[in-house]
């Protein structure tokens, strides 16, 4: 495998800084449609968790763009995390609702004309009050053609990852869940666990709540031969874990660190069409670490290391919550800005 260079890449806001649609945005997911347009879905309101949150869905080229339009409301209820799934112009959402984190659900909807009309919103899972499904970053379609969903679970007291496998297209879904060992915290980062900037500030006002959580959540995912699936996961230990499956997600391996920092935010990662892996992170160890810089690191190995490639932002401030998703020789990235807009960038890659 040949490695890879940045040859170009720009990045455009999704929508202008002086907009005046909401007060916070965050949470971007993205598809690429067959005629070249861009859907970038989000979530929006007066602050994270408010009443008024809803999905958000906005439209464009890449340069160009639509203001979003108000997708997915409901007044008094938050709306959290869309994740978008694309097939030509069949286009599917998840996100979900609730409260807070630890009572959030999932529901689902259905465009078949590259998201200009959608179905009526319905629960991923009816009955179940788990939050089923994607959680942050895109399902992935195996080779056996089974939907692979990274999800997760925040509690009150701890975090852990599972998928969620569908053979139906999102008719019914079986879950599985990936073991972590919540008394093991690998000895390179014990020191760095709990500190970061938003650690100390939450330790100040409430000291219970920096040692509440502890896990790991928000999987991303690839498939590297058939059958063998792998995760990267964001976690509270300094670290980005790691898990495999070699029988299409039915078992997972025991949740374990890698050497790739993590500040405790969102990750994703795409597969290139030769095997090359692309991951957008923070790369900040120490538990609620700073949001900058964001970078984009490549891996030529299945994942076991990754080269620094890009950093999309430097500057002091909040670059978050990326997805990637690659397309031929591009990857085309989204990710919030200082919780104002959302960026869209397209990063061409060569090889060197």
């Amino acid at each position: 495998m040949r490695r890879k260079r940045v040859r170009s890449w720009q990045k455009h806001f999704v929508m202008p800084l002086d907009h005046n649609l909401f007060g916070n945005c965050h949470a971007s997911t993205l598809v690429l449609l067959p005629n070249g347009e861009r859907l970038v879905a989000f979530f929006g309101g007066q602050r994270e968790g408010a009443g008024d949150v809803a999905i958000w869905l906005a439209r464009g080229d890449g340069s160009q763009w639509q203001m979003p339009r108000r997708l997915m409301a409901e007044e008094g209820l938050a709306h959290w995390n869309p994740v978008l799934m694309a097939d030509g112009e069949t286009v599917w959402l998840f996100y979900k609702v609730g409260s807070t984190v630890h009572n959030w659900t999932t529901r689902w909807s259905v465009s078949r004309d590259g998201g200009h009309h959608w179905d009526p919103p319905r629960p991923l899972v009816p009955g179940d009050h788990a939050p089923r499904g994607p959680v942050k970053n895109k399902p992935i379609v195996m080779s056996n053609g089974e939907w692979l969903a990274p999800a997760s679970v925040e509690t009150e007291t701890t975090w852990d990852a599972f998928v969620d496998i569908s053979g139906d297209q999102g008719a019914t879904w079986m879950r599985v869940d990936v073991p972590l060992d919540h008394d093991a915290r690998p000895q390179s980062v014990a020191g760095d666990v709990w500190k970061g900037l938003a650690a100390e500030a939450l330790w100040e006002t409430d000291p219970a709540t920096v040692f509440q959580w502890d896990g790991v959540i928000q999987p991303t995912l690839w498939e590297s031969a058939p059958g063998h699936v792998h995760m990267l996961m964001r976690s509270t230990r300094g670290r980005i874990y790691r898990s495999d499956s070699s029988d299409f997600g039915r078992h997972w391996t025991p949740a374990r660190a890698t050497d790739i920092p993590n500040n405790n935010s969102g990750i994703d990662l795409t597969a290139c069409a030769d095997g090359t892996l692309a991951l957008a992170f923070n790369p900040i160890n120490g538990n609620w670490g700073r949001r900058y810089p964001l970078s984009l690191a490549l891996s030529y190995d299945n994942g076991e290391s990754f080269e620094p490639v890009l950093d999309l932002e430097t500057e002091e401030g909040e670059f978050s919550y990326p997805a990637v998703i690659a397309h031929e020789n591009r990857l085309h990235v989204t990710y919030t800005f200082n919780r104002t807009t959302i960026v869209y960038g397209c990063i061409d890659l060569g090889d060197e």
